[in-house]
């Protein structure tokens, strides 16, 4: 296959409009521009992710943020060699909208499609900032997502555990509607934490009591809004210590459970006895430093190197889309017109599912 390739990007699986173009040259990767819309504006009044608006969102935006990207490379659509899109999983609206741009582009100018994971392009994210080698430790930790993968190639990869319910950025953002506080609930939680107390409410460290690298985060979310009420039914209200404290406890709880999850499937990894042990980490709650910090801390006692994107590519980003588009693309795994856009579409179909599989098959 002829060098450089070059592959324009799409992702649009929840509330970020992206377009990207990486190319590869040797063994070089290089992203020559990545574009994002946010839609945090447009949900903000509903303390979430409407799916309605933001398929709307991205129908209105896709093709404005192709253009952006490509002129922002300096590259005409002449010089791509494929297109990647983002085909699941997601809210099938926004994907679908990714995905009718994709073909319509490659029908258009009879360039290669390629579908793209989701998850794949965070967990290969590492290869492209890093340059990683297989195999290693992913923890995938994201508004939607939550798993531990062991990546082994470009297509092939072990899932060791996940999120039961919630995914922790999702327990995040109704942590903070739940105390008031804005959106997108993270950083919002985050900063509240800093002045708070962690151990004057006892939270729960869910499933540590259990055997095994799955998560759940669901009752700490429930013993959260118990404690809240408590101090509300005793106060008359919050006072902002309260918040900084229920925050603090909260956080802390997450850090703690990931922590220990993380330990676990640590061990499982190095049964493998790879060359070089890694655990990497991606997702925008890779972005919370006292989560990070936990995880640094058990990469470090168990001799792990300890890697995470830089943040605008650890949150949805259209760069990891294109990047995984190439690695897909040098190994022939081409799509066609037949393409579907995916809500759920499981990165290791070995594992029985983790939240059921209802009619439209396994969730992620």
């Amino acid at each position: 296959m002829r060098e450089p390739i070059t592959i324009l990007g799409l992702e649009s699986s929840c509330d970020d409009t992206a377009a990207a173009v990486v190319r590869l040259s040797g063994s070089k990767p290089e992203i020559l521009s990545s574009v994002v819309y946010g839609q945090t504006a447009l949900h903000a009044d509903f303390g979430g992710v409407v799916p309605e608006i933001a398929a709307r969102a991205h129908a209105e935006k896709i093709d404005l943020c192709v253009e952006e990207a490509l002129q922002a490379a300096g590259v005409a659509l002449g010089a791509i060699d494929a297109v990647a899109v983002t085909a699941g999983p997601g809210l099938i609206g926004g994907v679908l909208a990714g995905v009718m741009c994709a073909k319509g582009i490659a029908a258009g100018t009879g360039l290669p499609l390629v579908g793209v994971n989701h998850l794949a392009g965070h967990a290969l994210t590492p290869r492209l900032t890093d340059g990683l080698s297989f195999p290693y430790l992913m923890l995938l930790v994201s508004g939607g997502h939550c798993q531990f993968l062991i990546a082994h190639a470009p297509d092939r990869f072990t899932r060791l555990g996940g999120t039961i319910d919630d995914a922790p950025g999702e327990a995040f953002d109704k942590t903070a509607k739940l105390l008031g506080l804005p959106q997108p609930g993270g950083p919002a939680v985050e900063a509240a934490a800093r002045a708070g107390d962690p151990a004057r409410f006892a939270f729960p460290r869910p499933l540590l009591d259990r055997p095994g690298c799955d998560l759940s985060f669901s009752g700490l979310k429930t013993a959260l809004l118990r404690a809240r009420d408590a101090v509300v039914a005793e106060k008359g209200g919050l006072t902002e210590q309260d918040r900084a404290d229920l925050c603090a406890g909260f956080q802390a709880a997450v850090s703690e459970v990931l922590a220990e999850k993380s330990r676990r499937a640590i061990a499982e990894y190095l049964a493998l006895d790879p060359a070089e042990p890694i655990l990497a980490v991606a997702g925008g709650v890779a972005a919370n430093g006292a989560i990070r910090a936990a995880l640094e801390t058990v990469s470090a006692k168990s001799g792990l190197r300890f890697t995470a994107p830089p943040l605008a590519l650890c949150t949805d980003n259209a760069a990891m889309i294109a990047w995984a588009g190439i690695e897909r693309f040098r190994l022939g795994l081409i799509d066609d017109a037949d393409l579907v856009a995916r809500p759920r579409w499981p990165l290791d179909q070995s594992q029985p599912a983790l939240i059921g599989s209802g009619k439209k098959g396994a969730k992620a």
